[in-house]
């Protein structure tokens, strides 16, 4: 997971611009509007609104949109459809990559979809192609500045997370979907900051991508699947030296 770990980092800093913000809260808008829509409109009955809100706040989401788009997905403020649909592909290297999004239209989804995957030397697959490596994880990525592997490790087990992995100047912490929660206010107890913390698809193996430009490739193909406005998130088992990844944050600083 170093590539993911390493990839959170890099967005985390490339999402302090305006214009990047706003397409944020876009994604996350749609989220909640989709989770309201589900199971309702209370966060305390709703897990999935919970996460969404929390994760809105967390990108400092203004309170009155967070409201509105919870009304939307009521209906109070007028009705918008979006689905979840999940597409699946290759990019280079052979690194498998699995795009959720939230779509109001297929036709115009999978088609850019196709368009970013062709650019870039992958190609879109059929479903099920990559799906079967990944596995719906709790995942927290932690600078080691925030905290020493040590410490790190003990409150993360005693919360219930499955493991702590060490990678450079990160840490990642794993745990089953059921203890998220529970791993997220131990962190928060202690004031460790988080990098990133999701539900997220991790994959059950990475693969190691050899040479700085096929590296590259593969890291802008996973910006340009997120700069889609209709991508929610996107999963791929890449796994980059950490020398190349090096530069590459110092590219994107």
């Amino acid at each position: 997971m170093a590539g993911h770990s390493h990839w959170a980092k890099i967005k985390r800093a490339k999402a302090t611009t305006d214009a990047r913000r706003g397409r944020v809260w876009s994604k996350l808008a749609r989220r909640i509007i989709v989770a309201a829509k589900t199971a309702g409109p209370n966060p305390e009955e709703n897990l999935q609104l919970r996460y969404a809100i929390d994760d809105a706040k967390s990108a400092n989401m203004p309170n009155d949109t967070i409201e509105k788009a919870i009304k939307k997905g009521t209906g109070e403020l007028g009705a918008e459809n979006y689905e979840s649909v999940i597409y699946e592909g290759y990019g280079p290297g052979g690194v498998a990559f699995l795009v959720e999004t939230l779509t109001d239209n297929r036709n115009r989804t999978a088609p850019h979809l196709r368009q970013i995957f062709e650019r870039a030397g992958g190609q879109l697959g059929e479903s099920n192609c990559v799906a079967w490596m990944f596995h719906r994880k709790g995942s927290f990525v932690v600078s080691s500045e925030a905290a020493d592997e040590e410490t790190l490790i003990q409150i993360a087990l005693e919360a219930g997370a499955d493991d702590v992995n060490s990678e450079g100047e990160l840490f990642e912490i794993v745990c089953d979907t059921g203890a998220f929660s529970a791993v997220k206010a131990a962190l928060a107890n202690k004031e460790i900051e988080t990098v990133s913390a999701a539900l997220a698809m991790v994959p059950a193996n990475t693969v190691t991508v050899s040479g700085a430009d096929k590296s590259r490739k593969v890291l802008a193909l996973m910006e340009a699947l997120e700069e889609n406005d209709d991508v929610q998130n996107v999963y791929a088992n890449f796994d980059i030296p950490d020398e190349i990844m090096a530069d590459v944050e110092k590219e994107q600083s």
